[in-house]
This record gives C-alpha cells, structure tokens and sequence, in this order.
C-alpha cells in the first residue's frame, strides 16, 4: 500500500482499516527514524543534536537507539 493510502485509511470512517494503516504508519516510521538515527550517527552527529532534530531529549534518542549504532 503506498504512504497515501495508509494516510487515507488512516483518516478514513473504517476503524479496522484505519487502525492497521496507522500501525503500518508507526512501523514505517521507526524504521526511518532508526535509519536516519544511524546515517547522522555516521556522519558525526551528536546525539543532542539528533535529539534536536527528532524534538525529544537527548536521552530519550541515546536510550532508543544507542544500542543500535
């Protein structure tokens, strides 16, 4: 399903259907977070910095994913 039907199934007026699309949203969305996470890792981010950009604490980012990189 692309991004823009999980969006409208999301919004739409079907429980069943919008409940799964906002679990395969949640899913998609931390796999790009982790992704991203570990490319600015990579490239010399800071995890305050991440922090920063994700707008959470930097050790709310550092406890989610600092086993990861």
């Amino acid at each position: 399903m692309a991004a823009k039907d999980w969006t409208d199934a999301a919004a739409g007026d079907d429980p069943e259907r919008g409940l799964r699309a906002v679990r395969s949203l949640r899913e998609l969305a931390d796999r790009l977070e982790a992704l991203q996470v570990t490319r600015a890792r990579e490239l010399g981010w800071s995890w305050q910095e991440i922090a920063e950009a994700l707008g959470v604490t930097k050790q709310a980012v550092h406890q989610k994913h600092g086993r990861r990189t």
